[in-house]
This record gives structure tokens, C-alpha cells and sequence, in this order.
């Protein structure tokens, strides 16, 4: 009988194979042309991925910056947050935001999570807010939003900065609204698993504002804009043109994957609905991953990982409960829908390429584990 091949986790090489060429061409123009830091390659790209923010209507600035933790640490400082102020945010999410917020001295406070969307409960955000709070800074997580009309309407009612962490919701929508068009600030990653993935690390800051978008790019740039001359405290967090370049070649074939990523998780749906527990689908999602909650999660990671079947978990350990931000927190909460999706969230294989026959596959030896 013939071995069966394993299934990947992901596989990067599926959508890169039919561009590999013009991707690499892009490489090689920015090596011959010299101008390795900013240039033309990074000012086009940000006025790409405006317009394709864009394109609901929204009139955005992008200010290419190193990796999607610099576009968290650039916004924060742009609006100014530091010590006495508070952030409310998630703590199911990867660790960048609450690292900004902690080193600015600033502290975070977490909010327990909704139960379906794995998303910051906003019936929970308001009892959270008080006289120290100045930042709501929600995740969009897996490649779905949370309620933008309702975030923004919550944040205008009690005089707060509204951050969008979009670095997993390239293209998602909520309310007929795009991620990253709706907050004052909003961040991306480009990190190379993301949606729209880089050759490397990369991310942008973007902001309705122009006067905003215009201080950003000043701390990115060493709070400078002739050599020598430093009109205010930044750092070094520059998008390369390389990484640029890369994304240029990639953004018109983002639409493209987004909606394979859907039709992946709509088969997902089928299959497993009813008898996996799965977040609910809306039209919006852009299925960064496609997650479902086991309550034996890791023996069925292991049995699946034995069958050839690669998973992945996001998120082992929620925030709150990590050493390095213990100390930046008056108390730790008690959060019990994230300490529980900790245990029990696995995410399966999704990812443009995937084909029908391994997603069959992984949906049967899932079931029958």
C-alpha cells in the first residue's frame, strides 16, 4: 500500500510557485537600482495598499514600517502613551501589542473574550473603562473583525483612541467596513504567513489623518526629516524596499487568496459543522486560520500529527498570565472564556493551495480520532 503523503500545516510555496518569477525579478530590480532603504518601491507600495484599503470608500494614509510590532509601538507613540495611561486590549492574541503597551509604561488591562468569535468581548469593554484609560486596542483575530461599527460608536462615546490590530485581517470586513479603515490608528503585519505576506518581516501604520499619518512616519524615521535634524524622539523602524518590492508583486493577487482562504473554510463548514466546535462564518472573514475547539485538543493534535496531518494552536497561553507582563498589571484578572480556549483552540490547514483531497482528508481523521 502506498505511504500517504503528509499534509502541511501551511505551505507558503503554493501561492508563491505561479509568481516566483516576478517576485524574484522584483528582488533583483532593487538590488541593481541600490536604494535599499525607502525609495521608490516603498512609496508605491504605500500608495498600493491605500488604495486597496481604499477601495470601501475610506480615504487612508500607509507608513511602511519594519514588522507589524513596530506599526504597534509607532502608533502608540504617535498618540502619545506612557506612563498612568491605560489600554484595554485582548489577551488571547500574540504578545506584540501588550509588549508596546508595556514598554511605554504605559498598562495594559485585558478583557475577557467572546466564547464564538474568540474576539475582545465588547459587552465587557465598558465596565473596563476609567479615568486612566485612553486606547481601546482590539485584535482582529484569525481573519475576523470585530464589530467596527460598534467599536468606533464605543470609543467615540467615551473620548478614546481607537487601534486596530489588523495584522491578521488583510481585506476582512465588518459592517460593511474594512480593517484597518476604521480606528484612528491601525497596524499591520506583513509577516511572511500572514494574507499578504513579505520576504521577511514588514508591517504599515494606517490612519485617516494626514496629520497623523505625517507624525508616524516621523518617529519611524528617527523623528527626523533632513539628516541630523531631529524634531522629536523616534527610532529606526523603516520598511526596506526589498520587502516592498515583494509586496507590490503579491497585492493583486491578495482578492484572489482571500477567496480561496473562504472557499477552504466554507468546505470546513460543511464537513465539520455540527460536530466540531467551529466560530460562526461570516461574510467578511478572510480565514487567516481556519480554528475549531476540541476539548481533548492536544491527544488530538498528537493523533493527528501521527496520521500525517500538520495543526497548529494559537493560543497556548493567554497574556494575562505570562511573567513578562505580570509585573506591568495591578492584579491579574480572572478571564475564564480565554483561559479556556487556551486548551482548547486548534487550528487546521488553510491555506490557497490546499486541495480538496488533503481537506477531506484532514476533516475524516479528524472526526475519527
Amino acid at each position: 500500500m502506498p505511504e500517504v503523503a503528509p499534509i502541511p500545516f501551511l505551505d507558503l510555496d503554493r501561492a508563491l510557485d505561479p509568481i516566483r518569477d516576478p517576485v524574484e525579478e522584483a528582488v533583483l530590480e532593487v538590488l541593481r537600482d541600490g536604494r535599499y532603504i525607502l525609495g521608490p518601491h516603498v512609496a508605491a507600495f504605500e500608495a498600493e495598499w491605500g488604495t486597496y484599503l481604499g477601495n470601501s470608500g475610506a480615504d487612508v494614509h500607509v507608513v511602511g514600517v519594519s514588522s507589524g510590532t513596530a506599526a504597534l509601538f509607532v502608533a502608540l507613540m504617535a498618540l502619545e502613551i506612557g506612563p498612568g495611561d491605560e489600554v484595554i486590549t485582548t489577551p488571547f492574541s500574540f504578545a506584540s501589542p501588550v509588549e508596546a503597551i508595556c514598554r511605554l509604561g504605559a498598562t495594559p488591562v485585558f478583557v475577557d473574550v467572546d466564547p464564538e468569535t474568540y474576539l475582545l468581548d465588547l459587552d465587557q469593554v465598558e465596565a473596563a473603562i476609567t479615568s486612566r484609560t485612553r486606547v481601546l486596542l482590539p485584535v482582529h483575530l484569525f481573519g475576523k473583525c470585530v464589530d467596527l461599527e460598534r467599536v468606533r460608536g464605543l470609543c467615540d462615546a467615551h473620548g478614546l483612541a481607537l487601534v486596530e490590530d489588523a495584522a491578521q485581517a488583510h481585506g476582512a470586513k465588518s459592517s460593511g467596513m474594512v480593517a484597518g479603515t476604521v480606528g484612528d490608528l491601525a497596524c499591520f503585519s506583513f509577516y511572511p504567513t500572514k494574507n499578504l505576506g513579505a520576504a521577511g518581516d514588514a508591517g504599515a501604520v494606517v490612519t485617516r489623518s494626514e496629520a497623523m499619518a505625517d507624525k508616524v512616519r516621523l518617529i519611524a524615521r528617527h523623528g527626523s526629516r533632513r539628516k541630523y535634524h531631529h524634531e522629536l524622539l523616534g527610532q529606526n523602524e523603516r520598511i526596506d524596499a526589498v520587502q516592498a518590492a515583494v509586496l507590490r508583486v503579491k497585492l493583486p493577487h491578495l482578492a484572489g487568496w482571500n477567496a480561496e482562504r473562504r472557499s477552504i473554510a466554507g468546505r470546513y463548514h460543511d464537513a465539520l459543522g455540527g460536530q466540531v466546535g467551529l466560530p460562526p462564518d461570516s461574510p467578511g472573514d478572510v480565514y487567516h486560520h481556519m480554528v475549531c475547539r476540541i476539548a481533548d485538543r492536544d491527544n488530538v493534535r498528537q493523533t493527528l500529527m501521527e496520521r500525517g496531518i500538520g495543526t497548529g494552536i494559537y493560543y497556548p497561553s493567554a497574556l494575562h498570565t505570562q511573567p513578562a507582563f505580570r509585573a506591568h498589571m495591578p492584579e491579574v484578572p480572572s478571564l475564564p472564556v480565554v483561559e479556556r480556549l487556551t486548551h482548547e483552540v486548534l487550528a487546521l490547514p488553510c491555506f490557497p493551495g490546499l486541495r480538496d483531497d488533503e481537506l477531506f482528508r484532514v476533516c475524516a481523521e479528524l472526526l475519527r480520532v
